[in-house]
């Protein structure tokens, strides 16, 4: 899993040398999953995640920004500053779907590293 997160991390690392920052979040999504199928990594975009409550499952769903080898979470963010609500989000999303690791990324913080988040359950 080591290897995947580090593959992950380098390929957003990449996608944001080469976008910079400024542009929608749809715009990184589609660039991070063709440069995560570049590496051979399978990546779905907008990913139905379902609610169940009370043993049923609901119309009330979410969708992840992209799940990688059906292993990893990845929530894309555009903005000026993560805030808790973002982590609380890709911390509901590891807890509904079962996977243990996510990352938000945050592409519009000037430096990579200070928009990256890894979260582990």
């Amino acid at each position: 899993m080591d290897a995947l997160a580090r593959n992950v991390v380098d390929a957003g690392l990449k996608v944001h040398r080469t976008l910079g920052p400024g542009l929608f979040e749809a715009v990184y999504e589609h660039c991070l999953v063709r440069e995560l199928g570049k590496r051979g990594l399978a990546a779905q975009r907008q990913v139905f995640l379902p609610v169940t409550y009370d043993g049923e499952t609901l119309d009330a769903a979410y969708r992840l920004d992209i799940l990688v080898e059906d292993a990893l979470i990845i929530e894309i963010k555009a903005v000026d500053a993560l805030s808790r609500v973002h982590e609380a989000q890709i911390l509901t999303y590891l807890r509904l779907s079962g996977f243990r690791i996510g990352f938000l990324m945050n592409f519009n913080a000037p430096l990579f590293k200070d928009g990256l988040r890894r979260f582990v359950l």
